[in-house]
């Protein structure tokens, strides 16, 4: 018999190299090839005595094709009664289905998923749910004190503390097995066969993929908490976030009460859709109207302030961009960016410098986005240049004035997706101005201004003679 050889796994991107190296080759990280030996045989499933490479090969059998055209049922859904949570997934769980929820430590992943299948167990949403909690990280004790805390003591729910696959598929595997199950979290499963330790690649992928079969198997909804890395992403290989049906992502800052739970894949629903939920002493709470949320404390007649009319998902979302600009005794002057991309950032501070005059390359900028909402989306430009402009010429967007706009190059402001919702959105929360891009003859047919006051922006000089102009006013009547 062949001596087994060690292999090295990098454990950022599950590169397999035959020897140890400082560095990965692949991904470029510094210490993250780690040595495993594998075991002389690993089996296809924890319930099967023989691999695919054991014994005589047999023939496969015939896959059976269907037409296009015929029908499929819905897939059937699992409302918890946790309206934010459902929107994210779609609607609810789905049996048989695998969801995968990573965020920072401490952000509440525990929280939401221990409310979601006490919501199921009691009812909330339709029938009572037979619920199961696997913690791989807390004792049962530490799981009944959370629920407890948030006044859940009394619900229905199976708990365990285990982190053996083979002990959780040997308890899941019956005919009686519960339609929702946790497993808090995969970092800390380990599978018997692979010598490796918890938390590794290997031992990730090999946990994620025989819950995942056993889920598919028995038909229940499986819900794994992942990790993050320091850059945010979940930990473990890229293959998990394939291998599962749903990624979600819980966002959220230390010092701000609001988390975002956005979905990043989902093959039963739409994607990058939101949930906003509010911590509090009692738990998560949901957010119905997270416009008014974000915008509550913000005061108007500001300048370096502007309301931008965003769209997460298939929701309109209105948050308020503030922006600081002031001397730098510094031959390279700071840029700091909270909630949005620094590389956008450069590139608007460039096209005011070079496309509208606006010398800004002395200053250092801040910019921030309130409430601690991360925003993606290139239709913010208009409103980060808005609130660029009001701070270097100390001159406030008007107030009640919503903001949305693609920036290019040149300076010309393009159109963006869905501008009927934005500003429908923006005349239900009370504004009566929009700073917009300039809109297609056949688009303002279709689309109603909704009793806003529709300003056109085509160039972004446009946007700062009117900063300019202001400023001329202010002058002229003696403000100054």
């Amino acid at each position: 018999m062949a001596k087994l050889q060690s292999r090295y796994v990098c454990q950022s991107c599950g590169a397999v190299t035959a020897k140890w190296l400082g560095r990965c080759e692949s991904c470029g990280e510094w210490n993250s090839i780690i040595e495993e030996t594998p075991r002389e045989s690993v089996p296809g499933g924890l319930g099967q005595s023989k691999g695919l490479s054991g014994g005589r090969r047999s023939a496969g059998q015939r896959l059976e094709f269907v037409e296009l055209q015929g029908t499929s049922e819905q897939a059937p859904r699992l409302p918890t009664g946790i309206a934010e949570f459902d929107r994210v997934c779609g609607g609810g769980l789905v049996n048989g289905s695998a969801v995968l929820i990573g965020g920072d430590p401490g952000i509440g992943k525990s929280t939401l998923l221990t409310q979601a299948v006490a919501a199921l167990g009691s009812g909330a949403g339709g029938p009572p749910v037979k619920c199961a909690y696997i913690s791989g990280e807390e004792a049962v004790d530490q799981v009944r004190l959370r629920a407890r805390r948030l006044g859940l003591g009394g619900t229905n729910i199976l708990l365990a503390a285990a982190t053996s696959v083979r002990d959780i598929a040997a308890s899941l595997d019956s005919q009686d097995a519960p339609r929702i199950v946790v497993v808090d979290s995969i970092q800390t499963m380990y599978v018997d066969s692979l010598d490796s330790a918890p938390g590794t690649v290997t031992q990730v992928r090999a946990s994620a993929q025989e819950l995942i079969r056993l889920a598919k198997r028995r038909g229940f909804a499986l819900l794994l908490v992942g990790h993050v890395t320091k850059e945010g992403v979940i930990a473990g290989p890229k293959v998990l976030e394939h291998m599962v049906d749903t990624v979600l992502t819980f966002e959220g800052e230390r010092g701000h009460p609001f988390r975002i739970l956005r979905a990043v894949k989902n093959r039963f629903g739409p994607t990058d859709e939101i949930g906003v939920f509010e911590m509090t002493e009692d738990g998560l709470s949901e957010v119905a109207n997270p416009s008014a949320l974000f915008l509550a404390e913000r005061r108007g007649n500001v300048s370096g302030s502007a309301v931008f009319a965003g769209l997460e998902g298939s929701r309109p979302v209105l948050v308020e961009i503030q922006a600081l600009v002031s001397p730098s005794p510094q031959a390279t002057p700071r840029r700091a960016v909270i909630g949005w991309d620094t590389g956008r950032l450069a590139m608007v501070l460039a096209v005011l410098e070079a496309r509208c005059g606006l010398a800004l390359a002395g200053n250092e900028v801040y910019l921030n986005v309130a409430g601690g909402l991360r925003i993606g989306e290139p239709a913010a430009d208009l409103a980060v240049a808005a609130a660029l402009v009001s701070a270097a010429t100390d001159q406030a967007v008007t107030d009640e004035t919503v903001v949305f706009g693609e920036i290019g190059l040149s300076g010309e402001v393009r159109a963006v997706s869905q501008a009927d919702t934005r500003l429908k959105e923006a005349a239900k929360l009370g504004f009566t101005r929009a700073l917009i891009p300039p809109r297609r003859a056949r688009t303002k047919k279709r689309e109603s201004d909704h009793g806003l006051e529709i300003r056109e922006i085509e160039h972004l000089q446009d946007l700062v003679a009117m900063f300019a102009a202001k400023s001329v006013q202010r002058r002229d009547t003696g403000d100054e």
